[in-house]
């Protein structure tokens, strides 16, 4: 939010955030701090509330001020040590902190959980405890202190100074892409480098379009956003749980569509960071790239195989997974106008493009790509595997059996009466494929919901999936390996 308030609205109002003193052993805590600290946000006050005690027992550096304190300057920050129950010392830290420049600044409040509490007051057993049988004695004692009684709020004792310069409404309605997609059937294009055109081609047609990325953008493809407005491109650097902090915070108040790219693999970091995005009904979109055993020599540390699963998880969540670059580019289109979290996943290998430019798509929608009146069996998959189905249905065919092809380019919402309408006109038999783990991906995400809405109906349901960890190996090689390739599923297909 500070960043958006620097940056992009160029506006003087202030952010101010509450920590306690427990959680300032998170990690994602120190990747803010250098974030703000890098970008200058004086813009940002962090305030620290050193009560010492933590839930189950004191915390790491309990009343040790003076750690803090270098803690907080060693990271490029402001620091002020305050007594946080003494006003006065609190309204002169806020006063100082609105007129440092170049740097954030940090209070550090010294407190005692229930101050003036008796019996209470810095005792380790009353976290997140009510005050039963204590109540009347505290309120006794707390209404004892209190020397001049009023009936005015507190924005009424202490006037807040509204900020002058003034924000105007961002239009985040009706995203498109400037220019329509423009490929030739069977160009070899890799959906991460479609997803860095289709960004840009949003950001060109929408000055409210912003992207940030984690040190990865040359194989995301997001620098292609980059090296068309700069003043519009966050780089977050190897630290995903703030790049996931900062895209949701970008987006806070209708300022902005954010748009964050990293590995697939990465965001696994930043799950707790997007599942409350979700929670404080975020829209904010994620790309992920890098995804399954496909991307080769890399190895397994860098193949995101539970992103799907992660992702479908998410409260609320749009999850796509394109196939090519024509729908790689709509994905970014439909995601800059969906609420909520969308996670688009794209793929390193360069991969055909299946569809004509002016191709519809929909979200929950599914395609399909292979049809005839004779199908034997129905192929469901997406992404990399989908060109392997493809390559299957020509090895089938030479075998005089035929099969359809169905892509399903949002896993969630997963079109299922697509999917059941041709799963019946192919004998009930079904294979799944992906570059995924079984669990949470496109087989149990086809199977459930066909239990779900065909309870009644039986089928013959074979899914391809990589059962084991990876290693590192040629792309091919390792489809095979890992019996996601065109020979694995016609062998499926021939096994009904």
């Amino acid at each position: 939010m500070a960043y958006a308030g620097k940056y992009f609205d160029k506006a003087d109002y202030r952010v101010y955030c509450i920590c306690g003193d427990g959680e300032i052993a998170e990690g994602s805590i120190w990747e803010a701090f250098a974030f703000a600290s890098h970008y200058k946000l004086d813009n940002l006050v962090n305030i620290i509330d050193v009560n010492r005690l933590g839930q189950s027992e004191a915390t790491m550096y309990q009343h040790d001020m003076d750690s803090y304190q270098k803690k907080a300057e060693a990271f490029g920050w402001h620091a002020i040590v305050v007594d946080g129950h003494n006003i006065e010392q609190v309204i002169n830290a806020l006063n100082t902190a609105s007129q440092v420049k170049g740097k954030p600044c940090c209070i550090i409040a010294k407190t005692y959980k229930g101050k003036y509490f008796p019996e209470i007051e810095d005792h380790q057993s009353w976290h997140g405890k009510p005050l039963g049988k204590n109540t009347d004695q505290v309120v006794e004692a707390i209404r004892k202190m209190i020397k001049n009684q009023t009936t005015k709020l507190g924005h009424e004792l202490l006037p807040i100074k509204a900020p002058t310069a003034v924000v105007q409404p961002a239009n985040l309605a009706n995203v498109r892409l400037a220019s329509a997609p423009n490929y030739k059937l069977g160009d070899q294009v890799a959906t991460r480098l479609a997803y860095g055109t289709g960004l840009t081609k949003i950001g060109q047609a929408n000055p409210h379009v912003v992207a940030l990325d984690g040190d990865v953008k040359n194989s995301t493809y997001s620098i292609k956003f980059k090296e068309a407005f700069p003043d519009r491109f966050v780089e977050c650097f190897i630290a995903e749980q703030n790049l996931a902090g900062v895209t949701i915070g970008v987006a806070c108040r209708n300022r902005t569509v954010a748009f964050a790219s990293t590995f697939a693999a990465f965001w696994t970091r930043a799950f707790d960071q997007i599942r409350m995005g979700a929670i404080s009904q975020t829209n904010a979109n994620f790309s992920g790239s890098h995804v399954g055993c496909s991307i080769g020599e890399d190895g397994a540390s860098q193949m995101a195989l539970e992103d799907l699963a992660m992702f479908r998880s998410v409260a609320g969540s749009t999850v796509f997974y394109p196939s090519d670059a024509v729908s790689t580019e709509r994905a970014v289109e439909l995601a800059a106008n969906t609420k909520g979290i969308c996670y688009i996943r794209t793929s390193r290998p360069n991969t055909p493009v299946i569809y004509e430019n002016n191709e519809v798509f929909e979200i929950g929608k599914a395609k399909v790509v292979l049809k005839s009146d004779s199908d034997y069996a129905t192929i469901v998959s997406g992404g990399v595997t989908l060109h392997e189905a493809v390559k299957a249905a020509n090895l089938l065919k030479q075998q005089g059996k035929s099969v359809r092809i169905i892509d399903l380019f949002t896993v969630k919402p997963v079109d299922w009466k697509t999917i059941l309408e041709n799963v019946k006109q192919t004998g009930n038999r079904i294979v799944t494929v992906e570059d995924h783990y079984a669990e949470g991906g496109i087989g149990e995400t086809v199977a459930a919901a066909l239990l779900t809405n065909a309870p009644s109906e039986s089928f013959n349901f074979t899914r391809l999936f990589v059962k084991s960890i990876p290693i590192s190996g040629q792309p091919q090689e390792l489809l095979e390996r890992f019996e996601i390739d065109s020979n694995a599923i016609v062998k499926a297909v021939q096994s009904f």
